[in-house]
């Protein structure tokens, strides 16, 4: 399976997707404003989500799983069609840029107090409040949205209570360092399971709603 096949990607990682995934998106109901905010990791054995360096290499140490679920290109392609929005750091956006762009033209909100210079006539720039973009700006456009990193801005959407799911995929590789998942969580919190996805190339996506 081919492994950076869409993205979510620099400090974030990357998206592995399948049918099944998708027919759980569709079936989730969001929250009481009728849009989902979904954020989405892929982390290491030891809850790490990139190297000191940003490199990306350790995605592919992928092994053989042979009771995984393959995916197609065209599968990934239609997944992301239902994406009707992301939203990332500064650095994890001039990291994809770097890594080619994954995001086509899906609009795209880069939360930054930078001056960055736009690439694509999809992304925008946003300095303000969180809970005002969600609420009052993105809800009222999309109904499907992926925070997609880094992790100090997916951290502050979590202690608003801005997400509405978690999509984290485990890769099968212990790092030994690096940028943590969830760093600094300030306090407990459940979630609930509520879907399992082991791929050939032995990640695992664990899908979380929240409680």
């Amino acid at each position: 399976m081919k492994m950076i096949a869409a993205a979510a990607l620099g400090s974030c990682g990357l998206v592995m997707m399948s049918a099944n995934a998708r027919r759980v998106m569709s079936g989730t109901n969001g929250n009481a404003e009728g849009r989902t905010l979904t954020l989405h990791m892929v982390s290491s054995l030891d809850g790490f989500i990139a190297k000191k360096d940003n490199s990306v290499s350790w995605m592919d140490a992928g092994s053989v799983y042979e009771a995984g679920v393959s995916i197609s290109q065209e599968e990934i392609a239609a997944f992301l069609k239902a994406i009707d929005c992301y939203v990332m750091g500064s650095r994890t956006y001039e990291h994809a840029l770097q890594l080619g762009w994954p995001y086509g033209d899906t609009p795209v909100v880069v939360v930054t107090g930078r001056k960055l210079p736009s690439a694509r006539k999809s992304i925008e720039f946003y300095s303000g409040d969180l809970k005002t973009l969600v609420v009052e700006k993105l809800a009222a456009r999309y109904r499907n949205i992926w925070l997609v990193g880094g992790a100090m801005l997916s951290q502050r959407f979590l202690e608003l209570g801005l997400v509405d799911e978690i999509r984290l995929t485990v890769a099968p590789v212990l790092l030994g360092d690096g940028l943590r998942l969830f760093g600094g969580s300030p306090a407990e919190e459940r979630w609930k399971l509520k879907n399992v996805v082991a791929y050939k190339n032995g990640f695992v996506e664990l899908s979380y709603a929240a409680s």
